[in-house]
């Protein structure tokens, strides 16, 4: 349950019933390309995991939703733990705010002079790119970073819009990448092009 303000509640879906939803949709539509939001548990976690490698999924974006925009966390630490283990070294990159790199490194990201160094702790993680988003940083510029292996890392800069609504943007910008690479960019492209 979530307006433009915020989260108010979770539900989380049966494993097994998502597991027939994933079935029911790629056996007949097929997919090009595929986005990731909050995985609430580890159950749903391993049926995500299992779509990708059965239905051999290559262009996969995870925008590993964490924390909600009010700081609340949203999922267990256990359920964090499998999604690193089972999801970063399957997926094409993952989108993480600045809170949710937080959570995963156990340490705070405070400046975009340190953007560099998490991305890399996310892909020694198992991550094969990140596109760490540095909006939740206060300056007149947003900078991400997106790092991808045997390659510099690209630093996105683009001044900050003022608006009071904002929460979804995370959301939003990985959906577009997904989109992107579905149609066939390259995933610095496709970044670039959702950005």
């Amino acid at each position: 349950a979530q307006n433009t303000v915020g989260v108010q509640g979770i539900h989380a879906v049966p494993p097994a019933f998502l597991k027939a939803q994933l079935q029911s949709v790629i056996e007949d539509i097929g997919v090009d390309a595929v986005k990731i939001g909050m995985l609430h548990e580890p159950g749903v976690v391993d049926v995500v995991a299992w779509a990708i490698e059965h239905y051999q999924l290559s262009q996969v974006v995870l925008d590993p939703v964490m924390v909600a925009t009010s700081g609340d966390r949203l999922i267990a630490d256990d359920t964090v733990r499998v999604l690193v283990d089972r999801l970063f070294p399957l997926v094409t990159v993952i989108t993480p705010n600045l809170d949710e790199a937080a959570l995963l490194l156990q340490r705070p990201i405070p400046s975009v002079s340190e953007l560099s160094g998490a991305a890399q702790d996310l892909m020694a993680q198992g991550a094969r790119a990140v596109l760490l988003k540095g909006g939740h940083l206060q300056s007149k510029e947003v900078v991400d970073l997106l790092m991808q292996p045997k390659a510099a890392p690209q630093r996105l800069a683009s001044e900050r819009i003022a608006s009071t609504n904002v929460h979804g943007t995370g959301c939003t910008l990985s959906s577009a990448i997904a989109a992107n690479l579905a149609m066939g960019e390259p995933l610095d492209r496709a970044v670039g092009l959702a950005r």
